[in-house]
């Protein structure tokens, strides 16, 4: 209890104390949760306002997780009063607005509960057991007062530790009040409280580092903190500045996906399963190192339309294959810079990209640039539903391009320049010294007056659906790739089955598939294979020895309609994309490899 205590007041503050004189404080929000059976938070803020009228909204999404949430849908037991304890009218213009009259122009003081039952790294959820916040699923807001200071008091389940894991500081000489600069830093900044576990911390550039979770499993605690300060160690020499004065992992519990954030990211780390083997234990380090490597890569690097927010809508941008794509290829360079993969590894990781875009029909229809502006309707992974989905994903191509471009910036600067110097420059001239996103005019013009040269081919493969010449941008740093088309089945349908509940399904169907060409489209039930019960034993028969031109017939019910559809069988044809280093490299090629998968220059 006192660990956690003590690492939070000892860190620096965010902000200055005559920063703070300088700000009134209007926002104050007291978290309470003691009916946590319930799964409702209880939250009491005080607003001290000289305004007759007053909308208090609820974010409609979160920092980091580019779609909707309905956090509005939530709240229930809204009440407010004046500073007198008088009953203020209000009503709701829409879902996620309470319009208050305040006729006095005094202050008020608001009550509501919050259902809190998704457990998800981007939502609110509370038990007996665990609380985690996502600030934007809890706590309301005026327009008025988004730039300005805020302070948050934590209460605890009482029958838990009295542990609050979260990136904010507290307020001098107050236990459990938490502040931040403006409401952009409260909504990146998560919450966790309940049965936790807090490991053996480290520190990097004299800042702490600390890893919390709730209900970790048996591993190696510190073996895995040994490695994760070597993902620290080296993605901030990347930067060569450590921007935050504390950092904190957050294991919110069993689960997939994480958030980043300003101080600390979000995990749904479940421990043990991520150590049975070296595959899953690299599979770990790549997301961990992703996530962490974000704090720089979007939270301060950034495009000029993700910051300061407008909470109540989409906030929309062409270039999350900047911030999302090149974010990945940072989590490969530096698990493998940070000695926890080797070269093999880093080129899969490649290749699967590679194949996940390639080899998917999106790759003719959406731009990189397209996919990251209509990623809050697509997804952050693409359309996954659609009979023929045309879209990418922006962490699919993105890693690729930047490995393009750092790769032709090597080249032609001799290796004297690589993408990290591209970063370092974004960071201090943007962030620190003009504090503020940058265009993708200047995201362009910075590359290429660090290159030296034009870079209009690598910026057309981003912007259009223009294929790219892997082999040329490849060998730049003494890579092999094959794009030859090879024959991967002599006996294909494109059909993508699932066997439930004794019913044979079939999810999605490949495009121009002899499956698709038949007319089998998704969501339909496979009744029959070859007049036969289907299961997954007689489709295994009816493919068996089967080559190209043979005939499968398949009894489908699709909208309540059965049917009997003769699929023709072909060649499933595909590229691998495998990743190799050059046989004969020339000295410049040899040399941008070495320092590529080494590190340096």
């Amino acid at each position: 209890m006192k660990i956690l205590y003590k690492l939070t007041l000892a860190c620096s503050m965010l902000l200055s104390a005559g920063a703070w004189a300088q700000q009134p404080v209007n926002m104050q929000y007291s978290v309470s949760m003691e009916n946590a059976a319930m799964h409702l938070y209880h939250v009491e803020l005080t607003n001290k306002t000289h305004l007759k009228t007053l909308d208090f909204k609820m974010c409609v999404w979160t920092p980091g997780y580019y779609q909707l949430i309905d956090f509005a849908g939530a709240v229930q037991n809204f009440t407010v009063t004046d500073a007198k304890g008088k009953a203020l009218k209000f009503d709701k213009p829409n879902k996620d607005t309470w319009k208050i009259a305040n006729p006095t122009a005094s202050d008020v003081k608001i009550s509501y509960d919050v259902k809190a039952v998704v457990p998800f790294v981007g939502n609110v959820y509370l038990d007996e057991t665990r609380g985690y916040v996502t600030p934007g699923g809890l706590f309301m807001y005026l327009d008025q007062e988004l730039r300005h200071p805020v302070t948050i008091k934590m209460k605890p389940y009482s029958k838990w530790k009295d542990l609050v894991a979260t990136g904010l500081d507290t307020l001098k000489g107050q236990y459990h009040v938490y502040k931040a600069d403006d409401f952009d830093v409260l909504y990146d900044s998560p919450f966790l409280m309940g049965e936790l576990e807090v490991l053996p911390p480290f520190d990097v550039q004299n800042k702490p580092h600390n890893f919390i979770g709730y209900k970790l499993p048996a591993f190696d605690r510190q073996g895995f903190m040994d490695d994760l300060k070597k993902i620290v160690v080296t993605a901030s020499g990347i930067i060569g500045e450590i921007p935050y004065t504390h950092y904190t992992f957050l294991s919110i519990g069993a689960g997939g996906g994480g958030i980043e954030h300003l101080n600390s990211t979000s995990l749904s780390f479940s421990g043990g399963e991520g150590f049975n083997t070296p595959e899953a234990r690299k599979k770990l380090y790549n997301f961990i190192a992703h996530e962490y490597f974000h704090h720089y890569n979007v939270k301060r690097i950034r495009p000029v339309e993700l910051g300061p927010f407008d909470y109540s809508k989409e906030n929309h941008t062409n270039m999350l294959w900047v911030s999302e794509g090149f974010t990945v290829y940072y989590e490969y360079m530096v698990t493998r810079h940070a000695g926890l993969m080797n070269n093999e590894d880093m080129f899969g990781d490649f290749q699967n990209n590679l194949r996940n875009y390639e080899n998917q029909p999106g790759h003719l229809y959406q731009s990189a640039t397209q996919a990251s502006y209509d990623t809050w309707d697509d997804g952050p992974n693409g359309r996954q539903g659609d009979d023929f989905n045309k879209t990418i994903s922006y962490y699919d191509k993105g890693p690729i391009l930047g490995l393009m471009l750092d790769f032709n910036i090597r080249h032609a600067t001799q290796n004297k320049k690589t993408l990290d110097d591209v970063m370092r420059l974004l960071y201090y001239k943007y962030y620190k010294k003009l504090k503020r996103g940058f265009t993708e005019q200047e995201f362009r013009a910075e590359c290429e007056k660090m290159a030296g040269v034009p870079l209009t081919e690598v910026f057309e493969y981003a912007s259009t659906v223009k294929p790219p010449d892997y082999p040329k941008y490849f060998a730049y740093g003494g890579l092999a790739v094959d794009t030859t088309t090879q024959t991967v089945s002599n006996a294909w349908g494109g059909l993508n089955m699932r066997y439930v509940r004794d019913t044979m399904r079939v999810t999605t169907v490949s495009y121009q598939s002899p499956g698709w060409n038949a007319g089998i489209r998704g969501r339909s039930v496979v009744l029959k294979v070859d007049d036969e019960a289907a299961t997954p034993a007689v489709l295994g028969k009816a493919l068996d020895n089967r080559k190209e031109g043979d005939v499968v017939k398949f009894t489908i019910l699709k909208d309540g309609v059965t049917k009997d559809i003769n699929v023709t069988l072909g060649k499933k044809r595909e590229k691998s994309f495998k990743i190799t280093p050059l046989p004969n490299p020339d000295k410049l090629q040899a040399e941008i490899f070495k320092s590529w998968t080494e590190g340096g220059r």
